[in-house]
């Protein structure tokens, strides 16, 4: 839903849900940490700490307020402080559809619907292709990310753990199929590798005096 086709209308409480525009995304089983300092976002997580239900994660950039969006829990709080802000942890939930914004609270929200996912399993073939382009790029910069648990869904729990930038995330959040999701991740991870390889290469000519060609 970007700023072309976005409907404001009234709401019906029961369906309403709490939103958190962010320029980052929130993939189903991926934590991150937040910091709660505006005031209506304060009132936000205050009431969803203190009826224990969740908000929704929506990218907004550029483009406006996109229409599929994460529902966050919160698994932690850090720290609070005086002055009412927060430090939380959140995890990312069920996906959703935006129907429409709704009125009446300082903060966003919107009616919503589940997101609909397709029977559309991976194969073997196709999470062992993921898993070891994950693995080379783990091993290539040296990281110490942690294994993707076996009872998540892996293209978003590899997608979690590798920087892929806001709009390739959304795109993966807007696929509806756990195969094509699965293949883009693997894509995304061969360019991460490839890009590496390349920047490596060039800071190798460079330190023979050479000149990188571009």
């Amino acid at each position: 839903m970007g700023g072309r086709d976005r409907v404001v209308g009234t709401h019906d409480e029961l369906s309403e849900l709490g939103l958190f525009p962010l320029g980052i995304v929130l993939l189903p089983s991926q934590r991150i940490p937040l910091h709660i300092f505006e005031p209506r976002y304060r009132e936000l997580i205050g009431e969803c700490l203190a009826e224990e239900r969740a908000f929704g994660v929506v990218l907004a950039d550029d483009a406006g307020l996109r229409s599929v969006g994460t529902r966050a829990k919160i698994v932690e709080v850090l720290e609070r402080f005086e002055d009412g802000r927060l430090n939380v942890v959140v995890e990312g939930g069920e996906r959703f559809r935006l129907l429409e914004l709704t009125e009446g609270r300082s903060f966003h929200t919107a009616r919503v619907d589940p997101f609909e996912e397709e029977a559309e399993p991976a194969s073997g073939e196709d999470r062992e292709r993921a898993l070891a382009r994950f693995h080379e790029l783990r091993g290539l910069v040296g990281s110490d990310v942690d294994e993707p648990d076996e009872d998540t869904l892996l293209s978003f729990a590899l997608a979690a753990r590798v920087d892929f930038g806001p709009e390739a995330k959304q795109e993966l959040l807007e696929i509806p199929s756990e195969r094509r999701r699965l293949a883009l991740v693997t894509r995304l991870l061969a360019r991460a590798l490839a890009r590496i390889h390349l920047e490596r290469q060039r800071r190798e000519i460079a330190s023979r005096n050479g000149s990188p060609r571009g």
